[in-house]
């Protein structure tokens, strides 16, 4: 568990966008993105597309860093 996590909590802390104003813009409550941060649930792959496209249209780079860090296995899984 936790890619997803792991990419969109580092997203959110280096384009300083808060789990509040993401999960505003996909129209769900914080505890989902908080969740999703703190890598207790893993977002399904329709949901990763919403997020991408939540994050696109708060801050475009903020998107592509997401599909990039999510798609990039890390070090210790290569």
């Amino acid at each position: 568990m936790g890619r997803a996590g792991k990419a969109l909590k580092q997203v959110l802390e280096t384009y300083e966008i808060s789990q509040n104003q993401l999960a505003v813009t996909l129209g769900i409550g914080r505890a989902n993105v908080s969740r999703w941060v703190n890598e207790v649930r893993d977002p399904g792959g329709e949901t990763i597309l919403e997020i991408r496209d939540g994050l696109h249209s708060i801050n475009p780079a903020a998107a592509d860093d997401f599909i990039r860090l999510y798609l990039t296995a890390p070090a210790e899984d290569k």
